[in-house]
């Protein structure tokens, strides 16, 4: 039997499908994608996710849909990059 609890299990089982939603839809399907790297950062600070060709509302309301943020258990905050140069893999980035 497992230790968790059925809000625990069901906001565990929420957040795998948006994920999973939101790399379905990105630039790895070749779709008009948003996250392009999703990950933990370390050690256990959190974690990081890398979007892209999204307005900040749309992003805001994407992320304000995460089950763990619609149930107080994480707070977010989106900080803004404007690319300047990157690695010819990385060019599309630039706009």
């Amino acid at each position: 039997m497992s230790d968790k609890t059925t809000r625990e299990n069901i906001v565990e089982a929420a957040d795998e499908l948006f994920y999973r939603l939101g790399f379905e839809h990105t630039s790895f399907s070749g779709d008009d994608g948003v996250f392009l790297l999703v990950g933990s950062l370390q050690p256990g600070l959190g974690g990081a996710i890398v979007a892209h060709a999204t307005s900040l509302p749309e992003l805001e309301a994407r992320v304000n849909a995460d089950p763990f943020v619609m149930e107080n258990v994480v707070t977010t905050r989106i900080l803004q990059v404007a690319p300047a140069k990157a690695d010819q893999r990385l060019r599309f980035l630039l706009g």
